[in-house]
């Protein structure tokens, strides 16, 4: 089969990522997590105070640190995929809090933000035989990618998969409140001014909310063959 580029974009906590991570094992194929490389600008931006006591983000002061972020990735050898690391440090648990979930919106719809991190996907993406998923892979990032997907689930479903995720990792969590973060992340997602989030035309779109993550496999398996032979 030839090597292609496969972009899955989708809602927040639709299971994107376990769903590339797993196909790109699957198929030998190099996974990129562009959603924990947001989160990673956002927890860098938390550390060094970049937020106002609104919640809204001091731009320019961002905008000068930008070029002093680098986001890379390593396997784990433990888990099988790769971490992701903040200027060399391993933030793979630290970028997964309430905190940096309710602050990731209005950094990802930053311009420059975005201009950055896109040319940085692009280049990550440019020898093929890769998985990227996100918000916008298949309308900004990989336009010609050879299989899109766009994945939804209903806004409860995918509150209550966050909830019990952080509730097997011993965090504290309430449903409400991750529910209200579920939502209000939709509609800025959707409505941010640069590359809002929305389906490619020609990508194929899977509602996971009663699926299991077998079913999942199976169904993106059978895409990724269909579009690499």
């Amino acid at each position: 089969m030839k090597k292609i580029t496969i972009a899955i974009d989708g809602f927040s906590s639709c299971g994107k990522s376990t769903m590339a991570k797993d196909l790109a094992r699957e198929i030998g194929y190099i996974y990129v997590d562009t959603g924990a490389m947001y989160r990673s600008v956002t927890l860098y931006a938390l550390r060094h105070h970049l937020f106002n006591a609104d919640g809204t983000v001091r731009e320019q002061e961002l905008r000068r640190q930008m070029e002093h972020i680098r986001i890379s990735f390593c396997m784990n050898r433990e888990t099988g995929r790769p971490d992701t690391y903040l200027n060399g440090e391993n933030v793979e648990s630290a970028i997964r809090t309430m905190e940096v979930s309710s602050h990731v919106s209005p950094v990802a719809a930053l311009a420059f933000v975005r201009e950055a991190l896109v040319g940085q996907q692009q280049r990550m993406g440019a020898e093929k035989g890769i998985v990227m998923d996100g918000r916008d892979i298949g309308t900004v990032v990989f336009p010609h990618a050879e299989l899109k997907v766009f994945v939804t689930a209903s806004a409860e479903v995918r509150a209550r998969r966050r909830y019990d995720e952080l509730k097997a990792k011993g965090m504290e969590a309430d449903f409400n409140e991750i529910l209200r973060n579920v939502q209000e992340r939709d509609y800025i997602d959707s409505h941010r001014a640069t590359s809002p989030l929305r389906k490619a035309d020609d990508a194929v779109e899977l509602d996971n909310s009663n699926l299991t993550i077998a079913q999942q496999k199976q169904w993106l398996l059978a895409q990724y063959r269909s579009a690499a032979e």
